[in-house]
């Protein structure tokens, strides 16, 4: 539901990096979560558990996926750069060690974490820095983890929705590491070719109402971006057009998360 981040940081990439910070309770409240089997998955790629691993998350955000990372046994550490993300996750998850950085340079220690876990966030990095940085911070046979909710466009309200999107903010459908399509890919995240991921695809929905929804596409950067006016003038046409698809005001968001998983070998990188 955004422009294509460019391979390079600019202005207008960091721009909408920074949006974030003043809708971080918008954000936490109707963002989607990730399903059991995503980590089910992360788990079976890397060849070893999440309980009871070192675990950082980078690019916590308001702690969604530090918080089932948690949950699930990690002893994990969250890092993030915004000052609003990170103080709504002081809220929410105030007994979670949380470190000031991003993942272009990482305030950790090197080979001190068995797991590095980028939910929504390493389309925010530069690879050209956060590869050698992901290799330095990870032990010997630890992973690297990232993931994408990603909208199922094959779906005809979801296509319809798109589409909608598309011509309102005038760019083409986004289909790469930003998340929003179905081409994430190891190339786009890695252009060093330095890490072997291994991809997986994990479907799951949600149901939530309408305002629920609405207000999480409006929680997107282009969207926090392009002005307040502008925006609620498309959400407020945009209801009409899911209330005839879900008369009830229940939506059905139904994702694939998109899991990149490469694990650092135990030879010396």
């Amino acid at each position: 539901m955004s422009t294509t981040p460019p391979p390079q940081p600019s202005a207008l990439h960091a721009g909408r990096a920074h949006s974030f910070n003043a809708a971080a309770a918008q954000y936490a409240a109707n963002r989607p979560s990730y399903p059991p089997a995503l980590f089910d998955a992360i788990e079976d790629l890397a060849g070893h558990p999440l309980t009871g691993s070192r675990v950082a998350d980078i690019g916590a955000g308001t702690g969604i996926a530090t918080a089932l990372l948690h949950a699930r046994g990690a002893d994990v550490v969250a890092v993030e750069p915004g000052d609003g993300m990170a103080a709504q996750f002081r809220r929410t998850l105030p007994d979670v060690p949380l470190l000031r950085g991003d993942g272009n340079s990482l305030p950790l220690a090197t080979a001190s974490t068995d797991f590095l876990t980028y939910a929504q966030s390493w389309h925010w990095t530069d690879p050209a820095r956060s590869v050698p940085e992901a290799l330095r911070v990870l032990r010997p046979g630890g992973s690297l983890a990232l993931w994408w909710n990603t909208s199922a466009l094959k779906l005809p309200w979801i296509t319809e929705q798109a589409d909608r999107i598309e011509r309102h903010l005038g760019t083409a459908r986004e289909v790469d590491r930003n998340g929003n399509g179905p081409e994430v890919s190891a190339a786009l995240a890695d252009p060093t070719g330095r890490l072997a991921f291994t991809r997986r695809t994990v479907r799951w929905s949600r149901r939530v109402p309408v305002d629920t929804h609405l207000a999480n596409i409006g929680s997107h950067s282009i969207f926090l971006v392009s002005g307040e006016e502008r925006t609620a003038a498309f959400l407020a046409e945009e209801r009409k057009h899911l209330l005839e698809v879900f008369p009830d005001g229940i939506v059905e968001e139904v994702y694939d998360v998109i899991l990149l998983v490469a694990t650092k070998p135990t030879a010396t990188c």
